[in-house]
C-alpha cells in the first residue's frame, strides 16, 4: 500500500468514526429530550395543567388510557384531559413518571418507550386511591422538538389506600362521561387482581416479544401488525438503549 492510500484508509476511517460519534451525541440528546418531554407530562398532570399536558402532543398524537378507547388528535387528547379533576385544595392527583426504557431511530426521528408511573389520588374527605400503571408510548421528532405520537397507559392496579391491594382493586373506568372515543380499545382487559402484562416493544434475551396476559387469557394489541411487530427500529435485545444507525 502507498502512503497515498494507506493515508486515504486512514482519513475513511477517521470519518467513519466521526459519522458513529455524531449518531451516539444524536442518540444522548434525543433520550434526555424524550426523558424531560415524558417527566414534564408527569408534572403538568399532577397539578391540573392539562392545556400545557396536550400541548406536549403531536399534531396527530394519540391518546388511551386504562381501555377507553383511542383519542386521536391533539385537541381530542386536550378534550380528555380536561375531563379529568382540576386541581385545587383537597386534590391530590400524583402521576410520577418512572423505569424508562427508551429506543430511538435516530434517522427517522422516532422512538418507543416503556414507563411505570405510580399514582397517588385523592380528593379531601372523599377518597384516598393508590394506582400504578406501564406506558407503552411512541415519539416523534417534530421541527419545536420531540413530542408524543402515541400515549398508552395500561392500569396494573388501583387500590383504596386504607384497604389495601390484599382485599382486591378498584375496577377500571372504561369511558368518559360526555367524551365518546375516536376508536375503540386496542385491547380489553381488567386490572389487579387479574394479572396484566402489557405488550413489550423490545425482545427479551430470547429474541420473543412478552404478549398481553389479563387473567389466564393471552390477548393480542389488534393495533399492531405482525411485520411491524418484527421491526422495532432493529432493536437489540441485549442492548436495550442502543440506538439504530
Amino acid at each position: 500500500m502507498s502512503a497515498l492510500q494507506d493515508l486515504q484508509a486512514k482519513l475513511a476511517s477517521m470519518e467513519e468514526e466521526l459519522r458513529q460519534l455524531r449518531l451516539e451525541v444524536q442518540h444522548a440528546r434525543d433520550y434526555h429530550a424524550i426523558c424531560n418531554l415524558q417527566a414534564a407530562y408527569g408534572y403538568y398532570i399532577d397539578k391540573g395543567l392539562y392545556d400545557d399536558a396536550a400541548d406536549l402532543f403531536a399534531p396527530d398524537g394519540t391518546l388511551e388510557i386504562a381501555g377507553r378507547g383511542v383519542y386521536c388528535g391533539r385537541e381530542r387528547v386536550r378534550a380528555y384531559l380536561k375531563r379529568l379533576p382540576p386541581y385545587g385544595r383537597g386534590r391530590l392527583y400524583n402521576h410520577m413518571q418512572l423505569q424508562p426504557v427508551i429506543h430511538i431511530d435516530v434517522r427517522a426521528g422516532t422512538a418507543k418507550g416503556r414507563w411505570r408511573t405510580l399514582m397517588q389520588v385523592g380528593g379531601l374527605g372523599a377518597e384516598a386511591r393508590w394506582g400504578e400503571a406501564t406506558y407503552e408510548n411512541e415519539y416523534v421528532r417534530l421541527d419545536e422538538g420531540w413530542r408524543i405520537a402515541k400515549l398508552h397507559g395500561f392500569i396494573n392496579f388501583y387500590c383504596e389506600y386504607d384497604q389495601g391491594w390484599h382485599r382486591g382493586g378498584v375496577p377500571l373506568l372504561r369511558s368518559v362521561e360526555g367524551l365518546a372515543p375516536d376508536r375503540p380499545p386496542t385491547i380489553e382487559y381488567e386490572c389487579y387482581p387479574e394479572p396484566v402484562i402489557a405488550p413489550f416493544h423490545y425482545p427479551n434475551q430470547r429474541g420473543e416479544y412478552p404478549g398481553m396476559r389479563s387473567g389466564n387469557r393471552l390477548v393480542r394489541d389488534v393495533s399492531v401488525s405482525e411485520e411491524a411487530s418484527q421491526d422495532l427500529f432493529g432493536v437489540d435485545a441485549s442492548h436495550p438503549g442502543k440506538a439504530q444507525e
